[in-house]
């Protein structure tokens, strides 16, 4: 009986999960509570009165969904395992379904307790797969996509979510190498952003040789070495300053001077911000660079406030919204606290609104990759 959805998240944004997984349940009509502890990195949304919750998975579009890293349709009730032989009982709960699987993940809650049962998830998964196809449980034509939730290596929580409607990485971490050459780690913070925000069969199209970027707040040039690498000329607007190496290339200038008082000559491609200033302020930055028409797109980060985070968030982006509609800009924002994020969110606007995942019946281009993965297992 699925009449439960677990949502992991970051450590510490329990509420915010909360808050916006009902406000969507609310939007749906579906009665439900919420159960969670502070700093559990995962949240509960249960229903009031048995309501399938395998629908309402399909109804939310995970997209919409700035604090949830991943999420599965389950039981309230979890499984207890026996110390051996644990795979029959998963497997008579898997078989209750009345389903295939297109793969399967195995995740547990991003805390320091959560991270002991990696080892023994990657030890576990592979007899796991092994019975899956035994059983011939697993198509590469399903829809769904099978999870084990571990709270512990006894106790576990099974559901499932749609392939196309879920996060594309395991526990929704995306693998990210740390490049050797870039000024700073904040750099995986729009490497990131680039792979969430932007389809993947047009990111060459978006960012491609040539492209003008301003980017504000940035020393010593993390996110200015991502656009360098994609051979793009960046104006970097910042007192701080930059790495030598980056400065060398002779793609960046850099300005020393205010990022709230700085405009460019002319419409630049992108403008990329990650400053320490409050959300509101940034916000109404952005904001005017669009209706000035000095920028094409825009990739930046707000950071938030330690109390009513999830109303900042809301107040920021409906003023976004409020501008850029009376500026009659068509455009579309999206916004996810990243994985690489800390106390912050990233945000994406585009002018294009085609160039964004759309809640539909066709796959995410993240299939791609998980079709390569389901190849593999």
């Amino acid at each position: 009986m699925f009449n439960r959805i677990i949502l992991l998240c970051r450590p510490g944004f329990e509420k915010e999960c909360a808050g916006e997984i009902m406000e969507q349940a609310n939007l749906q009509s579906f009665p439900a509570y919420i159960q969670t502890n502070e700093d559990s990195a995962y949240v509960s949304l249960v229903s009031s009165n048995e309501l399938n919750t395998r629908e309402l998975i399909t109804k939310i579009n995970f997209r919409q969904l700035i604090f949830t890293r991943q999420w599965l349709a389950t039981s309230k009730n979890s499984l207890s395992l026996p110390e051996t032989n644990r795979l029959s009982d998963i497997l008579n709960t898997i078989n209750t379904f009345n389903e295939t699987f297109y793969d399967v993940e195995l995740d547990y809650a991003d805390t320091n307790e959560g991270k002991s049962l990696s080892k023994f998830c990657k030890q576990f998964k592979p007899h796991l797969v092994n019975a899956l196809k035994k059983h011939h449980l697993l198509s590469a034509h399903s829809r769904w996509r099978l999870f084990l939730f571990f709270t512990d290596s006894l106790n576990v929580s099974i559901g499932i979510s749609a392939v196309d409607n879920s996060a594309p990485d395991s526990m929704g971490i995306p693998r990210l190498k740390m490049p050797g050459s870039a000024p700073s780690r904040s750099t995986l913070k729009l490497e990131e952003a680039i792979h969430w925000f932007l389809p993947a069969t047009q990111q060459t199209q978006l960012i491609r040789n040539g492209m003008s970027v301003v980017d504000l707040g940035a020393a010593p040039g993390g996110w200015t070495w991502q656009f360098v690498k994609r051979d793009c000329l960046v104006t970097a607007i910042d007192n701080g300053p930059m790495q030598k190496e980056l400065m060398q290339t002779g793609m960046v200038e850099h300005l020393q001077t205010d990022a709230f008082t700085y405009a460019p000559k002319k419409k630049v491609d992108w403008l990329v911000c990650d400053m320490a200033e409050r959300p509101l302020h940034v916000s109404r930055l952005i904001a005017r660079w669009f209706t000035n028409k000095q920028c094409e797109n825009a990739i930046f980060n707000l950071k938030l406030p330690m109390k009513k985070r999830l109303a900042t968030v809301h107040e920021c982006i409906d003023l976004l919204q409020q501008k850029l509609t009376e500026a009659n800009i068509k455009h579309t924002i999206a916004a996810k606290q990243l994985y690489h994020d800390r106390e912050e969110i990233t945000v994406c606007i585009l002018i294009t609104t085609k160039l964004f995942h759309k809640n539909t019946k066709k796959k995410f281009p993240q299939m791609n990759a998980d079709e390569r993965r389901y190849n593999k297992l």
